[in-house]
């Protein structure tokens, strides 16, 4: 079996791959309505939110870009907290979009600092919307967002949160923390195939959303919700064998409990980032923040990292994520989200021991 070990798309459980075979329903029936609502409803406990939670089909980006639309209007400042790839991937859509961006760039491996932003709102006090990256795959660090939301309440501004990479693994308590859009992607955490994007939208997002004016049709929110709360339905065609996964994932889920699933992974993670020290390498994230989903690993001076995961893949079947962008080369990256468990972490790092020496690392 592979061991799949990127930051998604992650393994799937035999169950959820089974629901993905069940014969088509109508999207308009009473089978998908009740579908659509046990999902839903599910879906809610997981983010811990009372708000609304909508199901959209398409990939975690389409998500961001559904949140940026509906939110804003051209013209709007957004202030963009960015630590790595993904937070300037929001500003950038925000930015297509008309945004007027404030950026607030963070050193690549720390996590933003909460007073810098309080500092960067005061600096610019007509910006309307934070956006914000929970978890930052590119880095391997995760963001203190109960801290940073409660700095951007404080200032009356909207928060937009990408938390793909987070919700379902790291704990989010949406309500509690005042979130006011929150994105995640069905191919992470949650153990389902890519094609399915969830976003919870707030009182505060919904009256934000009601004067919004950037061009948006296929995402639009009201569309989704007004289909689910008259029909039971979306839209548009939804990605049905993803939703028959996801309805069995849920449950699962809520069977070990999501504490349950929070301290697995902060277990993992742990054992992902002490077992990288021992085999004599480094982290690329502050430790402090470092993720509980991916851990990202510097590759030492003359280590050929492209080829150490080559044979990893070839000789072990053992996958694992290069760097992005100015990290490509420089980082790889273990990715440790949903169905994961300490063996799988104890095979990939006996694998990565074994290759180490065959590409030029010296201990």
């Amino acid at each position: 079996m592979v061991q799949l070990r990127v930051p998604g798309p992650t393994p799937c459980p035999p169950e959820v791959l089974a629901a993905m075979g069940r014969q088509m329903v109508n999207h308009r029936g009473p089978e998908f309505h009740q579908l659509l609502t046990e999902v839903t409803e599910d879906l809610k406990k997981v983010f811990q939110t009372k708000n609304d939670v909508l199901l959209l089909t398409g990939s975690g980006t389409g998500g961001m870009e559904a949140a940026v639309t509906n939110m804003l209007s051209p013209g709007d400042k957004v202030l963009s907290v960015s630590i790595g790839v993904f937070g300037d991937r929001f500003a950038s859509i925000a930015k297509t979009f008309g945004a007027e961006i404030v950026p607030l760039k963070v050193e690549w491996g720390k996590a933003a600092d909460p007073e810098d932003v309080r500092r960067a709102l005061k600096q610019n006090p007509d910006v309307k919307a934070v956006l914000v990256t929970h978890n930052e795959t590119s880095t391997g660090v995760t963001n203190d967002l109960g801290a940073i939301s409660r700095v951007v309440k404080e200032a009356g501004k909207l928060i937009i949160v990408d938390a793909i990479s987070s919700l379902s693994s790291i704990d989010l308590p949406v309500d509690a923390w005042k979130c006011d859009v929150v994105i995640t992607g069905s191919q992470k955490g949650w153990m389902v195939p890519p094609g399915m994007t969830m976003v919870s939208v707030s009182e505060e997002a919904w009256k934000a959303h009601a004067v919004a004016k950037m061009p948006r049709f296929y995402w639009d929110f009201t569309r989704a919700k007004k289909n689910y709360e008259e029909k039971k339905e979306n839209p548009w065609t939804p990605a049905i064998s993803i939703v028959f996964a996801l309805n069995v994932a849920l449950k699962m889920m809520l069977k070990e409990g999501i504490q349950n699933i929070f301290a697995r992974h902060a277990r993992v993670g742990r054992m992902t980032r002490e077992g990288v020290k021992k085999l004599g390498l480094s982290l690329f994230a502050d430790e402090k923040y470092a993720s509980n989903t991916v851990t990202a690993v510097n590759i030492p001076e003359g280590v050929d990292g492209k080829k150490m995961r080559q044979i990893l893949r070839d000789e072990y079947k053992v996958v694992l994520a290069g760097g992005q962008q100015t990290l490509d080369g420089k980082i790889f990256r273990i990715g440790h989200l949903g169905m994961v468990y300490e063996k799988d972490i104890e095979e990939v790092l006996a694998a990565i021991e074994a290759v180490l020496p065959r590409v030029g690392f010296k201990k």
